[in-house]
């Protein structure tokens, strides 16, 4: 019954991007099984997932269970995408062994989306807040190291991040990962004022991309083509031919920064 209660939400629903690996995670977390469909929004294009007690169901071999990684990554990704959970229990497709367990996927997947800038946009939101866990949501205890049980303690009651930090005794980009994960999966208590996450924050990546192509903030798809076209026959190796082996590296090197510059602001 519980875990009826828990996943009754999911059902037939269009979710939008960061709904859908929340949604994951409750069904991994609460053991469901069943027939997950998946269709993007504007298509006919339908995934299916057979789920077993909370795990995905992947062919044999780690290439199938990579590609079943692929495939969740790819869908949590869309803006809008219909769900259906079809709830019972999911037999094993023959020759399938390999388990994916959502839980752990999930945690895996929200924690490696932390680096420089989005922590830093996390302490400036939950700056003066404080967190406690909601216990129907936190990982299962099976599934945490010692670190994560310091800071599932620290969490028992609603702290701020710096008491957090204090009692858990750990790096604080890993507390941060875990509480960017928690607060993914709406398994936190957050009690007192957040920053407003509809504000306009600046993307530290895209800022440098401008800079490294010459553009400024309001330029548009075009002139960021411009841009690029001009280093581009600045910069490849192949229109130098008469530069030196040093040289071509460096042009390689200044090459590849631009390509990379590019694909970030389009």
């Amino acid at each position: 019954m519980h875990v009826s209660r828990s996943i009754h939400f999911l059902g037939r629903r269009v979710l939008g991007r960061g709904e859908v690996v929340r949604a994951l995670y409750r069904l991994g977390r609460h053991t469901a099984s069943g027939v997950l469909t998946f269709t993007q929004i504007g298509s006919h294009r339908k995934e299916l997932f057979a789920l077993r007690r909370g795990a995905l169901i992947a062919g044999d071999g780690e290439l199938a269970k990579r590609t079943l990684i692929g495939r969740l990554a790819r869908l949590v990704a869309l803006d809008a995408v219909e769900v259906v959970f079809d709830g019972g229990v999911a037999a094993y497709p023959p020759g399938a062994c390999n388990q994916l367990p959502l839980a752990t996927w999930a945690r895996t997947h929200l924690e490696s989306q932390l680096d420089g800038a989005l922590a830093d946009q996390l302490l400036r939101e939950l700056a003066g807040a404080r967190l406690s866990i909601r216990i129907e949501l936190a990982p299962e205890p099976s599934t945490c190291d010692e670190a994560d049980r310091r800071m599932l303690a620290a969490l028992a009651q609603p702290r701020r991040l710096d008491q957090i930090w204090s009692l858990a005794r750990t790096p604080r980009f890993r507390m941060l990962s875990f509480i960017h994960f928690l607060r993914a999966v709406d398994a936190l208590e957050i009690v007192g004022v957040v920053v407003d996450r509809s504000a306009p924050v600046r993307d530290p990546r895209r800022d440098a991309a401008r800079r490294l192509l010459g553009l400024d903030d309001f330029a548009d798809i075009d002139a960021i083509k411009r841009a690029y076209r001009k280093l581009a026959r600045e910069l490849h190796p192949d229109l130098q031919p008469a530069v030196d082996h040093d040289e071509r590296r460096r042009l390689e090197r200044r090459f590849a920064e631009v390509t990379a510059a590019y694909e970030a602001l389009l």
